[in-house]
């Protein structure tokens, strides 16, 4: 399908010399955005966090602010309007206060290597940010003390994504390039479950938002699958059409059985697991690597994406802007 829109045009910001790796909407303020981005796609060089307004003409950038190493991951506080996290190259976390101009307000600095995930609890009466680093570790960190809480092993490769699950309290899934999705809970030292999800590095996984038990991977296999955690041994469902990687994997807020996903092949694609012709529609509006995505929590239209070619877009996909 063209990238045709059904709800307006594309809102782009272009941003020179950044390459995108994550976005993220806000959960409080309509239309407010964050990016991760890095200089020279992550390899050298400093890294950005962007906040991003819109308004009817197109997006606006409100704050930038600078880091020494590239910034890979990006996730907003769930009790605080203005504060985010995010995690970068030189194995350390950062706070960030959006109504200060200057910052971090906090650098969280224990991880041996790169981090490339990061993410804060969305259950009520915990406010805890889990990272995934490439020294193979997860770290659980409550951002008003400057240590970790916990470090969790295991995994035997590169941890490329960390998610919680907004359902279970304590409960999160992370994901590998030992081609393992595990499941953790805070309470535990050990892993809860492990799935040998793909035969292939695992860059991607995510929680639906409706069903307590079901994960969905994305991986350098081209495909994305869903778990069902009560029965491991097959995935649930399978979704194939990328060409190259999957980069990252996000359920809908909205749809208890849409996703989308995007990927090195620098298309964002749009699935209905449920039905039998599962794709819904392929954006292809990129032209480098498409590394960041997320669906708003606000607008059940409304996506947002960024990618190695130095622009982010806000856009309202056709398939969701017509009726299920």
């Amino acid at each position: 399908m063209s990238a045709a829109r059904g709800g307006g045009a594309v809102r782009t910001l272009r941003v020179p010399g950044r390459h995108g790796y994550a976005a993220e909407f806000s959960p409080y303020l309509p239309g407010r955005l964050a990016c991760a981005a890095a200089q020279h796609y992550g390899i050298a060089g400093c890294g950005t966090l962007l906040i991003l307004d819109q308004n009817e003409t197109g997006l606006r950038l409100f704050r930038s602010f600078d880091w020494n190493d590239g910034l890979f991951d990006v996730t907003w506080s769930e009790n605080n309007e203005h504060v985010l996290v995010t995690c970068s190259g030189d194995g350390s976390l950062q706070l960030w206060d959006t109504a200060k101009a200057a910052g971090p307000l906090q650098v969280y600095k224990e991880h041996t290597q790169e981090v490339y995930s990061v993410d804060w609890s969305q259950t009520r009466g915990e406010q805890l940010v889990v990272s995934g680093s490439w020294d193979q570790t997860v770290k659980l960190w409550d951002p008003t003390v400057g240590n970790s809480l916990c470090t969790f092993r295991g995994h035997e490769s590169v941890i490329y994504s960390t998610i919680w699950s907004p359902h279970i309290p304590g409960c999160f899934a992370s994901a590998s390039g030992d081609q393992t999705l595990r499941i953790w809970d805070v309470k535990a030292t050990g892993v809860r479950i492990v799935v040998p999800a793909h035969q292939a590095e695992i860059l991607s996984c995510d929680w639906c938002k409706y069903n307590e038990n079901l994960l969905v991977t994305g991986a350098v296999d081209c495909s994305l699958r869903g778990w069902d955690l009560r029965n491991v041994q097959q995935p649930v469902f399978e979704l194939l059409g990328h060409t190259y990687a999957v980069r990252r994997v996000k359920f809908s807020p909205f749809h208890a059985s849409v996703l989308a996903s995007c990927s090195y092949d620098f298309t964002v694609r749009f699935w209905n697991f449920s039905k039998p012709d599962p794709l819904l529609e392929t954006v292809e509006h990129h032209t480098e690597f498409t590394c960041g995505l997320d669906l708003s929590l606000q607008s059940p239209t409304q996506v947002a994406d960024c990618a190695w070619d130095e622009t982010i877009k806000i856009y309202d996909p056709v398939c969701l802007t017509m009726p299920a």
